[in-house]
């Protein structure tokens, strides 16, 4: 290798990287918003999908979470214990577990409304920048999906 070119492997060089260590970055800037509401960031997912509609059976949060099974359960156990979600069969289909709100959950949505904007705030980014991104993100995991 000459001097003039570029080592592939370095560090600064590598997406993986810069997307590992820019998401343990954000998100710790959401845990000092989510912990007065008692719900860590992955919490925060699961509750967000059961704001946007509910009942939902675990399946369906763990597809649109990307989660497994495993990884989910104790999630939402946690919820539960919290008092923010109630987890029951299916009455169509007793296989399913379904995941709904309590009152508790439904109710935290509130506080949680100010948790974007706080999270944008503390980026200094303007709002159409970080929704650029986003979508930016979106395209590149759905690029990724097909791979």
């Amino acid at each position: 290798m000459t001097e003039t070119d570029v080592d592939p492997l370095t560090l600064d060089r590598q997406l993986c990287f810069a997307l590992a260590a820019t998401s343990r970055t954000v998100i710790a800037l959401y845990r000092d918003l989510l912990e007065p509401m008692g719900l860590t960031h992955p919490q925060y997912l699961v509750m967000l999908a059961l704001w946007e509609r509910e009942p939902r059976s675990v399946r369906e949060i763990a597809d649109e979470l990307r989660l497994d099974s495993p990884t989910l359960s104790p999630l939402l156990k946690r919820l539960e214990a919290s008092g923010y979600v109630r987890r029951a069969r299916s009455s169509s289909d007793e296989r399913q577990l379904e995941v709904s709100l309590t009152t508790a959950g439904r109710a935290l949505r509130d506080r949680a409304e100010q948790v974007p904007l706080a999270v944008t705030d503390r980026l200094g980014w303007p709002l159409p920048r970080l929704e650029a991104l986003k979508d930016e993100l979106t395209a590149l995991l759905d690029r990724a999906d097909t791979i």
